[in-house]
């Protein structure tokens, strides 16, 4: 009787980061530089990807849908976070919070599967050379990063289903920078079962999936690594795995962290950190350390 009774929040509160004006500045700053970087990287690696022949392979071909991901999940997050930091109510509309817990579901589970994708592709690479320009045809990357993106979009529309479900009666006030479906569920006055199986669902058969995929094709590279019998060889090799995993170990463990936790560990101070690292951090990242590190890159950015 008293759902049937509440008024439905028509708008959310977020806590943000501080209250303090100078640490709040402080941060715009940081924010600010940090959401530049990430345009003027992602932005350049699809750019330099699409005119220059040269990089039209396999392993750009990933990284340019890894860059335009970057590009759009950054988008959805940082924008309204730099304006709150300026804004004395730090308030979102209740369908600008839905649209942004769908958006960001959408693109960050399609980032989880296209950099499985990317750890397949340098598995086939180092352990099956003979055949990789066979396995991986273009035909086929067009299909694993359609496949990626139809993942997401599945995640998307899942969480927003189960978001759709939860009446908000009570505080509306979110302990986050972002509209996130793990606090909002917290938050909701009504029945969560049907959301928290969606999320825990999702983030398990999803997320673990897609992680098993990058276990099992570094576990393959590392032993082929190991028997080359090239010093210069291994060292190369082994750069190459450590910037990928950096990535992956920050993107993958931060995001199993925030949606596999117990919910009673959901209004956390550390959580707001580690969701600066997948959603702020990371997209910056992925182009300094995937990309300007790799001689084709500079190489291409001299031929422009």
């Amino acid at each position: 009787m008293a759902e049937s009774n509440c008024t439905q929040a028509t708008e959310f509160s977020l806590t943000g980061f501080t209250e303090d004006p100078v640490t709040e500045v402080t941060l715009f700053l940081m924010f600010l530089l940090t959401y530049l970087v990430t345009i003027l990287g992602n932005l350049g690696m699809v750019v330099l990807i699409r005119a220059s022949p040269q990089l039209h392979s396999p392993m750009y071909y990933f990284l340019g849908n890894l860059a335009f991901v970057d590009l759009c999940s950054s988008t959805i997050i940082t924008p309204k976070m730099l304006v709150d930091f300026l804004s004395e109510k730090k308030g979102i509309a209740y369908a600008g919070c839905v649209a942004q817990v769908f958006l960001f579901d959408l693109f960050g589970m399609t980032e989880c599967f296209l950099l499985a994708m990317m750890a397949y592709d340098r598995y086939v690479a180092i352990c099956h050379p003979l055949v990789y320009p066979l396995v991986m045809s273009p035909k086929c990357c067009f299909q694993l990063v359609a496949g990626s993106y139809l993942v997401g979009l599945t995640n998307g529309v899942g969480q927003t289903i189960g978001l759709s479900n939860l009446s908000f009666c009570g505080s509306s006030i979110i302990n986050l920078f972002f509209c996130d479906i793990s606090p909002l569920i917290s938050l909701s006055a009504s029945d969560t079962t049907l959301s928290r199986v969606i999320l825990r669902t999702s983030a398990s058969f999803f997320g673990v999936s897609s992680s098993l995929v990058v276990l099992v094709s570094y576990m393959a590279i590392i032993s082929a690594i190991l028997s080359i019998s090239s010093a210069k060889g291994k060292r190369k090799a082994f750069s190459t795995c450590a910037s990928h995993l950096t990535t992956v170990s920050i993107f993958y463990g931060t995001s199993l962290f925030m949606y596999l936790k117990p919910s009673s560990d959901s209004s956390r101070e550390e959580d707001k950190w580690a969701a600066v690292l997948y959603t702020v951090v990371t997209p910056m990242l992925n182009p300094l350390i995937y990309s300007l590190r790799n001689k084709e890159v500079k190489e291409a950015l001299r031929r422009l």
